[in-house]
């Protein structure tokens, strides 16, 4: 299963309301999904960074799943996913590739 990041950020061309009390409604409908979604685990982790308007989240399951997620909050919110690999794949990989490289150039 793989693990994925995701770097969100406010869209400032989604329809906030501008009332305080329709606004806090709709934040509270955000916080109420982002609540589940980390009670059944599609989310492992939500933080927000400095500034409130963007954050981050950890999750696990396959491409689609986080799509889906994303999409879901859309369009209050822009999201950009990545797939992370740990230091031990990535270290494998590279490894591989760069021993057939040097395979390549003995040729």
């Amino acid at each position: 299963m793989a693990r994925l990041l995701s770097l969100w950020r406010i869209s400032p061309s989604g329809p906030w309301p501008t009332d305080p009390t329709e606004n806090a409604k709709v934040y509270e409908t955000i916080f109420a999904a982002i609540d589940n979604l980390l009670e059944t685990g599609e989310m492992r982790e939500f933080g927000f960074f400095q500034g409130a308007t963007s954050g981050y989240v950890i999750s696990t399951g396959e491409a689609k799943d986080s799509f889906r997620r994303a999409f879901s909050f859309y369009p209050f919110f822009e999201i950009e996913g990545r797939e992370i690999l740990s230091y031990e794949t990535g270290k494998e990989v590279m490894r591989a590739v760069l021993k057939d490289k040097i395979e390549a150039m003995k040729q």
